[in-house]
């Protein structure tokens, strides 16, 4: 599946920074930009490092500079924005506005780079590619990267019939800071051969063509309009010590080559654009998905893998370019990113990590680094890891597996019977109450100091739908525990009675938490997994009456909201402040990946008919459209809660991705 952008997406150089690509590399480093290859955040790059895998990462190559130069004339073919204050020190001397006129004091200076103008398509299925038309002179601009390495290849083939000779100019503008730092000006760069040093960290670069070392020059007050706009640091800083050029004669074609990486040996473009390619078929052949749509999102969703240092196996990153690897995020997001993609030895890993980590029948939420211990602030990863456990038996029949889990996953019920920490513990009725204090455990966390903005202490609809799967997954599988004398159908039977407590006879839905306040009463979009999991805790009619009412009043095409609309807390808009996010984060904003557990609700009370999957194959064509918005051939976070139509928050985030996946495997089977 390739997208195809032409000039009319780049209207306006604010229209050209709407959407980015992301590629990965596997070790969590990443590279992306705008489709016009500009940087509208701090955190995008050309080359994101990880120093560390999946979590230490360091900004290298923030952006390219690229001009063609005919004569004494320059052409820049690559944008950027600036603030309104654009300064450039070389040395300690302070210059204005290179290639400007010096401003009067108490005049702004404001300029962009607008390469934009002269950009005829923008395109990406497997890596981004971009093409230019500059006064006879045609360039076609090539970036990838390869798995396993911390790398970046850049190739720019110039064909050249402006009845002169040419020299395309390329400029690395260098950061060597860890993402979402602010580069010092103290901070030196120094060129050591083929390579650059700074910071402690040395990369390796190679090229086809002539490398100028210049003088360091500082670049002040680039202008990030996607951080601007959600209360986020609004401008960074560059710095450029070399030039790599070549010359391409009137009426000859050729191409310049650049490799940057983090080691010696750096293999050719050609290589990288090859490994990614195969690397990404093969995901896709994997998956066997015959939807183009569903193939797209299974090379997506490889994305998000990738390998854990302190752990020595493979973990999921929840999404780009925030998020590191959550065990909550984790568990949900397996479920489609591995197993509907039959990436079944990758869900075996990280499942065999968070075994390892399992603590009072907990599973960590973060994962340690270096001294520090696992965060097991979480009430649902656990029991999601027994649900993971369950749909990846249902995959690969894989009873060996199945044995070597089984302990754990009795372990996890007993404490939970027993009582654990943060609150969570089985009440009398035999459900779960989790959160205590200012401990926010389900996955609507937020606290912002002492204000919680969505409050669900007590006794969370889903954690108890995701209880009672698992009790009836234990007795299941107790097979494969051949001394395991619980008797976890009498339990499940109770639990089962006790969810009657959540019905609300007037709206006629669930409640959203049993806690004896206001929020109970109120329309989230959590009771949908009480429908969407394989072992049914509600009666059929009732089931429907829930996916009735998530339809008409949180159902979205890109997502469910997080409240219904006519609620009084409901928040129609998410950015500014981190405190307007973060008090709107739940309070009605759309999540993608909930939409995903709508379908699965929808197929199963319609009994899978084939109505039913006509009816769900029809709206997530929608998603299309999504697609193509934000981030390419990705899906993201959020949108607003009132109006989703643009993406927010993370632009490449893995639950919304698997959640999806699942729903196409379900369609196929």
């Amino acid at each position: 599946m390739k997208f195809i952008y032409g000039k009319q997406d780049w209207k306006t150089f604010e229209r050209g920074e709407e959407n980015c690509f992301l590629m990965t590399n596997g070790l969590g480093g990443f590279s992306s930009l705008t489709m016009i290859g500009s940087c509208s955040r701090n955190d995008h790059a050309v080359l994101m490092a990880c120093i560390k895998s999946p979590n230490h990462r360091y900004n290298m190559i923030h952006r390219l500079e690229e001009r063609l130069c005919f004569g004494e004339e320059a052409i820049h073919i690559s944008s950027q924005a600036y603030g309104d204050r654009d300064t450039v020190r070389e040395g300690t001397q302070e210059k204005d506005c290179v290639g400007a006129e010096t401003p009067k004091t108490g005049e702004h200076c404001e300029r962009r780079e607008e390469g934009y103008l002269y950009q005829a398509e923008f395109s990406f299925e497997d890596y981004p590619e971009w093409r230019y038309l500059v006064k006879g002179v045609e360039v076609v601009k090539c970036q990838a990267m390869m798995q396993g390495i911390n790398a970046i290849g850049i190739s720019y083939k110039i064909r050249n019939y402006s009845g002169q000779d040419v020299t395309m100019e390329v400029l690395p503008h260098l950061q060597f800071v860890p993402k979402g730092a602010l580069l010092s000006r103290d901070q030196a760069f120094t060129m050591e051969g083929c390579g650059i040093a700074s910071n402690g960290y040395k990369l390796h670069f190679k090229t086809n063509g002539v490398c100028r070392e210049l003088p360091v020059t500082f670049y002040d007050n680039l202008y990030y309009a996607y951080d601007a706009c959600d209360g986020r640091r609004e401008k960074g800083c560059t710095v450029v010590n070399h030039c790599v050029s070549l010359m391409v004669p009137s009426g000859e074609e050729s191409v310049l080559e650049l490799v940057y990486g983090m080691v010696p040996g750096l293999p050719d473009v050609d290589e990288m654009i090859y490994d990614m390619e195969q690397h990404r078929e093969a995901l896709a052949q994997q998956a066997g998905f015959r939807d183009g749509m569903a193939s797209m999102l299974a090379k997506s969703a490889g994305q998000f893998v990738s390998y854990r240092a302190s752990t020595a196996n493979q973990t999921l990153l929840a999404g780009f370019p925030f998020f590191e690897d959550w065990g909550r995020d984790t568990m949900i997001a397996l479920h489609g990113c591995c197993l509907a993609t039959r990436q079944y030895k990758t869900a075996k890993s990280i499942l065999q990590t968070f075994r390892t980590y399992c603590r009072k029948g907990l599973m960590p939420n973060l994962f340690p680094e270096g001294k520090e211990v696992p965060g097991y602030n979480t009430v649902d990863a656990a029991l999601l890891f027994i649900i993971s456990i369950y749909e990846y038996y249902k995959k690969t029949k894989d009873t060996v597996f199945v044995k070597s889990m089984y302990d754990t996953m009795a372990q996890i019920i007993d404490w939970y019977c027993k009582g654990t920490d943060y609150g969570i513990k089985m009440d009398e009725d035999g459900l779960i109450a989790a959160g205590k204090d200012f401990d926010q455990v389900t996955w609507m966390d937020v606290r912002v100091g002492e204000i919680l903005p969505t409050p669900r202490h007590g006794k969370p609809v889903e954690i108890n739908a995701y209880w009672y799967n698992a009790l009836c997954i234990m007795k299941e599988l107790k097979q494969f525990g051949a001394e395991d004398e619980r008797d976890y159908g009498a339990l499940a039977l109770k639990v089962k009675e006790s969810f009657g407590k959540f019905w609300n006879e007037e709206k006629g839905c669930l409640r959203d938490v049993l806690s004896g306040t206001s929020a109970d009463d109120q329309i989230r979009c959590n009771q949908i997994w009480a429908v969407s999991l394989p072992f049914s805790v509600l009666a059929p009619e009732r089931e429907k009456q829930v996916v009735d009412v998530v339809f008409r009043k949180l159902y979205t095409p890109y997502g469910l909201r997080t409240l219904d609309p006519e609620d009084e807390e409901f928040k129609p808009f998410y950015g500014g402040s981190q405190l307007d996010r973060d008090l709107a984060y739940h309070q009605g904003t759309v999540w993608v990946f909930p939409l995903g557990g709508y379908y699965l609700a929808y197929l199963k009370v319609n009994c899978y008919s084939r109505e039913a999957k006509a009816q769900v194959k029809g709206q997530l064509e929608n998603l299309e459209a999504a697609l193509r918005e934000g981030c390419v051939g990705q899906l993201p976070e959020i949108y607003d809660g009132a109006n989703p139509i643009s993406s927010k928050g993370c632009f490449a985030q893995a639950w919304s991705v698997g959640e999806i996946l699942r729903v196409y495997d379900v369609l196929r089977s």
